[in-house]
């Protein structure tokens, strides 16, 4: 790239090589030094020499092997400033007293081992964090992301997020966790926190739960990045490959998800042709993979069903193409798999789609309302099924509620919206 390139576009090519490489990096160092906050530092030196030189010299041909010396150098300099100043003190007290610290060998290391980012991302889900902090480090130390994109996407202040970014660095510090990948049941379980974490952070692009816009494509992006990421350091994981179908065949319908005019459309009124097509051939050649570790005899799980689900609409050319019975039956096998007030929400409309709306409206009275405490997710499928039942008043009135309960902007106008289709035509 030529030096007159104009700064904007110098910043969006370093940003994207950071993006890109971030992980690595942050891991590698992490390996290294053997101190997290330290890698980091390291890594943001780096980043802030990049910005300076690059300009200039051009992006390296290798960019994760320039800002890797860069960043080492910056740790030997640190190392051996500490050790100076180690001896110094040293020789004012007349004695060293305690354990000598030796200073890292960074210049012999192996700059990048494989298994680096995915101990990075074991280590944001540590499970002495909450699940938010763990979605937060991992975006931060895995995506890349600042700290105040974060915070936009969590919408959150600068501020906050940086202490809650903090905090679970201060955590990971207290508790000593180890910068190794978990063995046996301890493996298993860390990498269903990190599926968890993974899945949070899209769930939050995808829909998002409070703020104007409907959706934050970044986050949903990020989190589909690190669903792939993590399917090669788990091979053979139906669960795994399910979730990345699950994400890549959901995140192919965004740019459908909302008109000319920014207003949400929901999944039957979607053009089909405005979905990523890349994406759904990705995420069903995933799903094709968990199918046949399944067949033979691999254990499968709630992200393998929801993605089973996610494909019943991909492979329909037409909304009423869509296979609702097997979609239907699917809901009941993972209501036991996976059961909770959402997913039985979800198989009402699967059933109500499948059998008509009384049986969807059969599913929910079924379930105990104060188990989705104030969210607008069961009033609104109540109401959508009955429209579909004629039930005009009590449908808008059940808008009307799930309208109130929304913290979404966008989501609420769409639900007065038709509230007030259903209540004038109650009314008539």
């Amino acid at each position: 790239m030529p030096a007159e390139t104009p700064a904007d576009d110098w910043n969006e090519a370093i940003v994207a090589a950071w993006r890109a490489e971030s992980a690595r990096l942050v891991g590698a160092l992490t390996r290294m030094t053997r101190d997290l906050e330290l890698a980091e530092d390291l890594a943001q030196d780096a980043l802030v020499a990049a910005l300076e030189q690059w300009p200039t010299t051009g992006v390296p041909e290798n960019p994760i092997a320039w800002l890797m010396t860069t960043a080492k150098r910056r740790g030997i300099d640190h190392f051996r400033r500490a050790d100076t100043l180690r001896r110094k003190t040293a020789e004012l007290e007349h004695a060293r007293g305690g354990e000598e610290t030796a200073m890292p060998d960074l210049e012999g290391q192996v700059d990048y081992i494989e298994d680096d980012v995915l101990r990075l991302i074991f280590l944001s889900c540590h499970p002495a964090l909450t699940a938010d902090s763990r979605a937060a480090l991992t975006l931060r130390l895995v995506g890349g992301l600042t700290t105040a994109e974060i915070a936009r996407g969590f919408l959150v202040t600068e501020s906050s997020m940086g202490q809650r970014i903090s905090r679970a660095k201060k955590t990971l510090s207290v508790v000593h966790a180890e910068f190794e990948l978990p063995t046996g049941l301890e493996r298993t379980r860390r990498i269903d926190d990190v599926m968890a974490v993974i899945y949070l952070i899209f769930n939050e692009g995808y829909t998002a739960t409070t703020g104007q816009d409907w959706m934050r494509p970044d986050l949903a992006n990020e989190a589909m990045r690190l669903a792939r990421m993590l399917v090669p350091f788990a091979p053979n994981e139906v669960e795994v490959l399910g979730l990345q179908a699950l994400l890549e065949i959901q995140g192919s319908r965004m740019a459908a998800r909302l008109d000319e005019h920014g207003v949400p459309v929901l999944l039957e009124a979607q053009d089909r042709n405005r979905w990523d097509k890349r994406l759904v051939r990705r995420g069903l050649d995933a799903l094709r993979e968990a199918e046949l570790l399944a067949a033979r005899g691999k254990p499968v799980g709630k992200y393998f069903l929801q993605a089973s689900i996610a494909a019943q609409h991909a492979r329909a050319e037409r909304a009423e193409d869509t296979n609702w019975r097997r979609i239907a039956a699917l809901y009941d096998v993972l209501a036991e798999v996976a059961p909770g007030p959402v997913v039985e929400v979800n198989r009402a409309v699967a059933h109500g789609r499948a059998f008509g709306p009384d049986a969807g409206l059969a599913v929910l009275a079924e379930l105990d309302a104060g188990d989705l405490g104030d969210s607008p997710l069961l009033p609104s499928v109540r109401a959508d099924l009955l429209e579909r039942a004629g039930l005009n008043a009590p449908a808008g009135e059940a808008f009307t509620e799930a309208a109130a309960r929304t913290t979404n902007e966008s989501e609420r106008a769409v639900l007065q919206r038709r509230a007030k289709e259903n209540l004038t035509l109650g009314a008539t």
